[in-house]
């Protein structure tokens, strides 16, 4: 019976990945874990083998195989003992920043500390052995496998990123049920990294956008550079409140794509440009999930697959990749003009909202001062203001990186001491706040701070319409354990009012349209208070959840299909009660 490839989906990703890196020096021990990836190496003819029963040996080897050919070398061997032999030769490549990449089979993970023959621990390796390692997963479905092209795809790359150096890579095994009867490998996605210095891939998209997570303070050199490049290509660059780019080519696209009707703006992007840490606008993200490729850059180099669909990675400053790009300057602004005519027009078609943190955004966002800075908390916060863009000259904080409710009220007050002279704004649920609200007891707080609390009783996220939690549990089993309603007063109206002031901060209060009208123009004054402000905003939990499917349904179509969108969420009595409580 002829050989091929092993079925083992694992080794065919790995085998066809080291194809297409241009790793073809091979160094194989005997052994029965490892025995699927030599058969199916030993079947390809691209790959040069030599055999080696001692593992220690073979690592010494493959350092000088490596010294004089320049090329990675692969050694692979079975596990238990025999794979630690080959840390003497890892070591040894380590300190000479020699490309070796260790391949150890294994039984699977879930065996490891219970007693299983020949099963070691080697998920965790001496700091001076390897630059890398990668526990490959037993792939059971799609998302598995997914993760291992790209678990694969990070370690050959490691092998000559920056100083060459070796990399192990642990692959678990069939379990004995060998099968060679592959005889093609399969397509897999091959990720590049590039650095300043190398001759770059020219972009052939026609449909461009650059997406901005997270994002320090821009340089005017830097918005120039994405300005030219967004000039050059007819690209936008799709941001959030994280995003903290204020060029021309800047896109806040949450009111179009929240639409249940859906803009062709989007549709056949050839090239997403991924630059930023976490994006925060989870609405825009999904939407961007169809796009055709993915090209990383930012200074760490690292693999950041967000949209499971990167190509490229480009370790260097994205001035620098701007900069590199920018070569021809063909001035057509088409797509930021489509973008900024669609949005003037579903902002002009904005129904009058219920009295709702979605409401709240929607006057503030244009009333905040100039050079303030707006921190928002997480969920419902960040989500409403999304909605709507600031005035030039506000700037946006966000605690992106994981989204925790347990800080933004600290972070807020941190970020104020830095400069006394210009104002601090937040906007926080009351979750949020009362998790955090020692941090109002900080004696360094100046009359800078001015902190909104958005008290809806809970965590009001897990209770709108349409919710997993309020398919299955209904809005009062929800409010129980998942959103945590009842605590803190229960929407006291005097709780937060004495301890704000006994803290020395000046108190405001608003329930409904009328007193909040009352109240924001305090909030929002650019002259310095005598003292930090606490406004503390009393909403309805079923009004803010309607909002958010309002704003969701202003698109209509000729058969006017948004209404019946907002009949199917709301049912008639859903949409009578929004017709009412808009009148508030």
């Amino acid at each position: 019976m002829a050989f091929n490839y092993s079925t083992n989906e694992n080794v065919k990703i790995l085998v066809a990945l080291l194809k297409a890196h241009g790793i073809r020096y091979v160094i194989a021990s005997p052994g029965t874990t490892n025995l699927e990836l030599v058969v199916s190496l030993q079947h390809d003819s691209f790959f040069k083998m030599y055999s080696c029963v001692d593992e220690r040996s073979a690592a010494y080897m493959a350092c000088g195989l490596a010294t004089e050919t320049g090329e990675a070398v692969v050694i692979t061997c079975t596990e238990a003992t025999a794979s630690r032999d080959y840390y003497p030769g890892l070591t040894e490549a380590f300190h000479r920043k020699l490309p070796i990449l260790a391949v150890t089979g294994l039984h699977d993970y879930k065996y490891i500390g219970h007693l299983e023959p020949q099963v070691i621990d080697r998920r965790v390796s001496p700091l001076d052995s390897m630059k890398k390692k990668i526990n490959l997963p037993v792939i059971k479905d799609e998302s598995d496998y997914n993760e291992s092209i790209l678990r694969i795809n990070d370690a050959l790359l490691e092998l000559k990123r920056r100083d060459n150096g070796p990399v192990h890579i642990n692959i678990p095994w069939s379990g004995g049920n060998f099968n060679f009867s592959v005889t093609e490998l399969p397509e897999v996605r091959k990720i590049d990294r590039y650095f300043p210095e190398h001759s770059l891939p020219k972009i052939q998209a026609k449909k461009i956008v650059v997406l901005i997570g997270g994002h320090a303070d821009w340089s005017e050199d830097q918005t120039k550079a994405l300005d030219r490049f967004c000039s050059s290509y007819n690209a936008i660059a799709i941001c959030d409140h994280t995003s903290k780019y204020y060029g021309k080519y800047r896109a806040q696209c949450t009111l179009i794509t929240a639409q249940k009707v859906k803009s062709n703006l989007f549709a056949n992007i050839d090239l997403l440009i991924h630059i930023g840490e976490e994006f925060g606008d989870d609405i825009t993200k999904k939407e961007l999930m169809q796009i055709g490729e993915v090209w990383r850059v930012a200074p760490d180099g690292e693999i950041r697959d967000t949209f499971g669909k990167l190509s490229k990675v480009f370790e260097m400053p994205e001035k620098t990749f701007f900069e590199k790009y920018s070569t021809e300057k063909k001035d057509n602004d088409s797509f930021i003009q489509e973008y900024q005519a669609e949005i003037r027009d579903i902002e002009k078609a904005i129904p009058e909202l219920p009295f709702s943190s979605i409401y709240l955004a929607q006057k503030m966002s244009k009333q905040l001062p100039v050079n303030s800075v707006l921190h928002l908390g997480p969920s419902d916060s960040i989500r409403a203001w999304n909605y709507f863009t600031l005035r030039d000259g506000v700037r946006s904080r966000f605690n992106s990186g994981c989204r925790g409710i347990d800080g933004c009220v600290s972070a807020l007050v941190g970020a104020s001491f830095a400069n006394p002279d210009q104002l601090y704004f937040g906007v926080v649920g009351d979750l949020t706040f009362f998790y955090d609200m020692n941090a109002l007891g900080n004696r360094h707080i100046q009359n800078n701070v001015r902190i909104m609390v958005v008290n809806n009783d809970g965590g009001n996220i897990f209770r709108h319409n349409g919710h997993a939690t309020q398919v299955w549990l209904g809005y009062e089993k929800t409010n129980l354990y998942v959103a945590a309603g009842g605590h803190f007063g229960k929407k006291s109206k005097v709780f937060l009012k004495h301890y704000a002031e006994d803290l020395g901060f000046e108190y405001l209060f608003a329930s409904n349209k009328q007193e909040f009208d009352d109240a924001v123009a305090k909030f929002v004054s650019p002259k310095m208070n005598p003292k930090p402000i606490l406004f503390e905003v009393f909403t309805e939990s079923k009004n803010d959840s309607n909002a958010f499917d309002m704003m969701g349904s202003i698109v209509l179509d000729s058969k006017g299909q948004a209404k019946a969108v907002m009949k199917s969420l709301l049912g008639e009595q859903g949409t009578a009660f929004v017709k009412k409580i808009i009148k508030k």
